[in-house]
């Protein structure tokens, strides 16, 4: 499904305020803007680079933090080695430095935090889906959301500090921690937590295999295809 055409956006400066690690390989970023830009859960950013000789090298972030009408958000990159753009965020960038970026963007795979939603992340694609996740929590709604989160092992989990709760769904696809009851694997339609209201929106997050078998598992289960919003995460550094 196309997107409707968003009106041209300006870039601007964004201030790192804090940055933290999330996994080996991950790290989250705050930034602060100028004025409060409002986003909504699921939508992301363009962070641009400007070589001291003019070439400039841009990639997508998706939010990890709720809609809260400030200033400040977050995005969680991870470190590709071969990335121009995420080598350089995770070995040179440090707290005061200033990032071009460009957004929020998107009008599709978002939620408002006000109907029934099912997500389902494989890996890094867990990070708009955070937003959303914290949005129903920060606003009492959680009732609303159910969570399926596939990931290596629990090393390669973001957010492994909060992400845990009633709403969620962990799935280990290669090696289970210590006391887990279910075996290493991939998702499942035993994975997903059932009965689905009618209403749900399901939001699938992830590296294109991993969005296209999430997918065929929802439809297998008596999913609506068109009640699956899908998002798909290539390589990009």
């Amino acid at each position: 499904m196309n997107e409707p055409a968003m009106p041209k956006m300006q870039w601007q400066p964004a201030r790192v305020v804090d940055i933290r690690v999330e996994t080996a390989r991950a790290k989250t970023f705050r930034l602060a803007l100028a004025e409060a830009a409002p986003h909504r859960a699921g939508q992301h950013y363009v962070v641009r680079l400007t070589a001291p000789d003019g070439y400039t090298a841009s990639r997508s972030y998706s939010v990890a933090s709720p809609p809260d009408g400030s200033n400040e958000f977050e995005i969680t990159v991870e470190r590709l080695d071969d990335g121009e753009v995420s080598t350089f965020l995770h070995d040179e960038v440090v707290m005061g430095d200033e990032l071009e970026v460009r957004g929020p963007i998107g009008g599709w795979f978002v939620w408002d935090g006000d109907t029934p939603a099912l997500l389902v992340g494989g890996g890094s694609g867990v990070v708009p889906l955070m937003a959303m996740l914290r949005l129903a929590r920060r606003t009492d709604r959680a009732d609303l959301v159910r969570m399926v989160v596939s990931v290596r092992s629990a090393g390669d989990l973001y957010y492994a500090h909060e992400i845990a709760g009633p709403e969620t769904t962990l799935v280990y696809t290669r090696d289970e921690p210590a006391g887990s009851s279910r075996p290493p694997g991939r998702l499942a339609p035993g994975d997903i937590p059932q009965p689905i209201e009618p209403a749900t929106i399901a939001y699938v997050c992830g590296s294109p295999s991993f969005a296209e078998a999430a997918t065929g598992v929802l439809v297998g289960i008596g999913m609506d295809s068109d009640r699956i919003r899908v998002e798909r995460f290539g390589p990009s550094g």
